[in-house]
């Protein structure tokens, strides 16, 4: 069985949407990173020094890759994130080797072969 790691950049209110989302269309699991930080196109403004941005987590998913374009669709419409700038990014990645996920395997097995 071959994996894609989702890696998720989300405002820290969006999370639970997301994490929501992205177990609804298959994934097994998640990490979750809390208290990032990150910059765009724009600067972000401070207030005598202060930053006035939001929070952000980072999100990891380990997913079989035949669902893992599912749920990087579900994961960006939960956050929103083509509506607005700054709201979030995901992207994915292939995973040559990944050890500690033969639980996911089993449960995967059937979910795959009706998907192919």
């Amino acid at each position: 069985m071959h994996f894609k790691m989702i890696i998720v950049f989300v405002e820290d209110d969006k999370t639970d949407a997301v994490v929501k989302a992205a177990r609804h269309a298959g994934a097994t699991g998640s990490t979750i990173i809390n208290n990032a930080r990150g910059e765009g196109l724009k600067k972000n403004k401070t207030f005598f020094g202060l930053s006035l941005e939001t929070q952000r987590d980072v999100l990891l998913f380990l997913v079989e890759e035949h669902l893992s374009r599912h749920i990087l669709e579900e994961i960006g419409k939960a956050g929103h994130f083509d509506d607005s700038p700054g709201t979030g990014i995901a992207v994915q990645i292939d995973v040559e080797d990944a050890i500690g996920v033969k639980h996911q395997i089993e449960k995967l097995a059937d979910i795959v072969e009706k998907e192919l």
